[in-house]
């Protein structure tokens, strides 16, 4: 392999809205070598989550910015191609965390060794991954849905809202996905039985969303912001509670030019005893062991079903990215790198 260069995506320079192609840039150098304990990985597949809009600005957040000149980050998938740790051998397929490039090299013991034998190794980026966890942690520790209620989710067709609708089910309660245009409404309903979808894109969607939530919105899971946003909050049932996970809508938006939505929400938390709290995944992970139990029993019961949408090719990852905040992806958004 002496040849062969490791082709890197780096950020280029920071976006003050939407993220084009000046803010990439692509690299070729030599491949890295691993020091004791290390192991060279070749990368198979490279997850795309919103997220990454956040770690392109400098804006204090519950992560560390990526610097200027860095890889992008991001979860991978990739083969072991040289080891230098009893850990791993070559041919091992394993979860890493290795951004966007074609090679890397990681410490051993960050790595989650996969087995392709089980399920598809593309669902340790999305419905066994990061953000099926992401769905169960937030729904089941924040939400609590209880038999007969009402739970609503934005973004149902992605990664994280097609499982949290599946388990709201699971769990008894009524799911109403709301997404963006026709195919991806219908996906919800017929293939994962959502009891009631609603079209965003719709010239009446807030009067679509009250009449598919006749009983009000006991839980919401929040995705997305903006507009949903104010069509879901006069809906919200006394005590209702709220998990944030995600403001899609909002990412591309300066702070400067958002509307001031503070005092009405402030108000219906008061008048409604409402509970909204953020999360960031991994303040569950001590749920992560009985999380790969829940859903590989589900998977292998069809009670749980997942969509992905593989684009092909590392060089096309930032305009897949642009798509991805734009809502043009239907699933969950993976790079296929090699």
């Amino acid at each position: 392999m002496s040849d062969t260069k490791n082709l890197r995506v780096l950020l280029a320079k920071r976006p003050q809205g939407a993220p084009t192609a000046e803010h990439f840039r692509f690299e070729e150098t030599q491949l890295p070598e691993p020091s004791e304990g290390q192991v060279l990985l070749k990368i198979l597949y490279l997850s795309l989550d919103p997220y990454m809009r956040g770690r392109m600005s400098d804006a204090k957040s519950y992560a560390k910015p990526v610097e200027l000149g860095d890889v992008m980050e991001g979860g991978t998938v990739a083969e072991v191609v040289e080891s230098r740790s009893e850990a791993f051998k070559p041919g091992d397929i394993v979860l890493s965390h290795s951004g966007w490039q074609s090679f890397a090299v990681a410490d051993a013991k960050g790595l989650r060794k996969l087995d392709p034998a089980t399920v598809p190794v593309t669902t340790a980026l999305g419905i066994m991954g990061m953000p099926g966890f992401t769905a169960y942690s937030g729904l089941l520790t924040i939400g609590q849905p209880k038999p007969g209620e009402t739970v609503a989710v934005a973004a149902a067709s992605g990664a994280v809202g097609s499982a949290v609708g599946q388990i709201a089910r699971i769990k008894g309660a009524r799911a109403v996905g709301i997404a963006g245009g026709p195919e991806k409404c219908a996906f919800m309903r017929d293939e994962l039985g959502f009891d009631a979808v609603v079209d965003h894109k719709a010239a009446d969607f807030a009067e679509r969303l009250a009449a598919a939530c006749p009983d009000g919105i006991d839980v919401y899971f929040e995705n997305v912001g903006g507009h949903v946003w104010d069509a879901v909050m006069p809906l919200l049932n006394e005590f209702a509670r709220v998990p944030v996970c995600g403001l899609i809508a909002q990412y591309n938006t300066p702070e400067a030019k958002e509307a001031d939505r503070l005092p009405a929400l402030m108000r219906s938390v008061l008048t409604r005893s409402l509970s909204i709290r953020g999360f960031i995944q991994r303040e569950f992970m001590d749920q992560r062991r009985q999380f790969y139990t829940d859903m590989s029993e589900w998977i292998a019961s069809d009670r749980v079903r997942y969509r992905e949408d593989i684009v092909d090719g590392l060089r096309n990852a930032p305009e897949a990215f642009k798509g991805l905040l734009e809502g043009r992806n239907f699933g969950k958004l993976i790079i296929k790198v090699a």
